[in-house]
């Protein structure tokens, strides 16, 4: 794979030059890019995705291309890529950058820390990057354009002999289906991983309840956090060392658990003052009925789009059952955790599958 970086993006011909047009021509002045060419193939390629919403959050252009990645799993194998969507207004750019994200990494793309650059309406959402680069807004979304270009071009994955990967989940192992294919991908990655698994169930976890950023960063400078316990104790250690961190949920409602929720909230104070740039993040999700797309989703949003964490191509695997042991008795389910298991030691431990 070369440094070329692609722009995927559906602009029109005679149609005037907008925000997004011109902020990717000032960000990438001076870099080696091209526009993708009609019916290119995308494999082993670094690809920056660029879509405007309009005030609906409708673009045809973006579903025309969620389509065709869902319909062709692989289509982007052994890429790496970033998001850019520039919105009319308030609402819809985070939906549909992580709609992208998840869908692109399901087709094998792979993207760095912090994938999606989402400007808004009135680019109001970089006010904090504005002030500490000191610069204008619409400066700063091009500053941040620019950022993830060069992240994505220089994106390589950081791969350990024996890496170490942390396991987080909130079930009770007499009754989860998700605890129950854990366990057989745990079985799979003996002998290659240093793994550790740590329940974060009821009456162990505190939320986070939002202190002030100089209490956050001053606890986190300290190692810790305000509200202490378990996340203090075992979490922050563990993915300190982690080279993968993997999330085990059950779908609650078409959300993460209360206490995953809770975790991922309280890495604040963690991610303060440590880069998570090189730890992956991958999921097991387990709905009772449907929408196990939604919480991967949320799993890609809260900890790669805004904690750092990098997402390995095919990062999820999804399962639907609902019985106790009817996760076990899926067809075709042995076969699955044995394609995850070898996913996340190619991903983490350059083993191939």
């Amino acid at each position: 794979m070369d440094d070329e970086l692609l722009i995927l993006h559906e602009g029109r011909p005679g149609r005037p030059e907008g925000r997004l047009e011109k902020s990717l021509r000032a960000a990438l002045d001076g870099r080696a890019v091209r526009m993708v060419r009609e019916g290119e193939a995308l494999e082993n390629r670094r690809v920056l995705f660029a879509f405007s919403l309009p005030g609906n959050g409708v673009n045809t252009g973006l579903y025309g291309l969620l389509g065709r990645l869902r319909d062709h799993p692989g289509c982007l194998r052994g890429s790496v890529g970033g998001v850019v969507i520039d919105g009319a207004g308030d609402l819809y750019t985070k939906a549909a950058g992580r709609d992208l994200i998840l869908a692109a990494s399901m087709a094998g793309c792979t993207f760095p820390g912090r994938p999606l650059v989402e400007a808004t309406g009135d680019l109001r959402n970089f006010t904090v990057q504005a002030r500490n680069a000191g610069c204008g807004l619409e400066e700063a979304y091009r500053l941040a354009v620019g950022s993830l270009a060069e992240r994505v071009t220089g994106f390589t994955p950081r791969r350990r002999a024996r890496p170490k990967v942390v396991a987080l989940h909130a079930s009770s192992r007499a009754t989860s289906n998700t605890l129950a294919l854990w366990g057989r991908v745990r079985e799979r990655l003996e002998g290659s991983c240093d793994l550790r698994e740590i329940g974060l169930r009821n009456g162990t976890l505190e939320d986070c309840a939002g202190c002030p950023y100089t209490t956050c960063l001053h606890f986190g400078e300290q190692g810790g956090c305000f509200y202490g316990g378990v996340m203090v104790q075992e979490v922050f250690p563990a993915i300190r060392e982690a080279d993968a961190v993997v999330l085990l949920c059950p779908n609650y409602n078409d959300a993460l658990s209360a206490n995953l929720t809770a975790a991922v909230n309280r890495l604040t104070a963690l991610y303060r003052t440590t880069s998570f740039e090189d730890k992956a993040v991958f999921a097991i999700v387990v709905s009772g009925y449907s929408g196990g797309d939604i919480v991967a989703g949320q799993v890609a949003s809260a900890l790669s789009v805004n904690k750092g964490f990098w997402l390995p191509a095919g990062f999820c695997l999804l399962e639907t059952a609902n019985d106790a042991g009817a996760a076990m008795a899926l067809p075709g389910i042995e076969e699955r955790l044995e394609g995850f298991a070898k996913n996340l030691l190619a991903q983490v431990g350059g083993i191939q599958p």
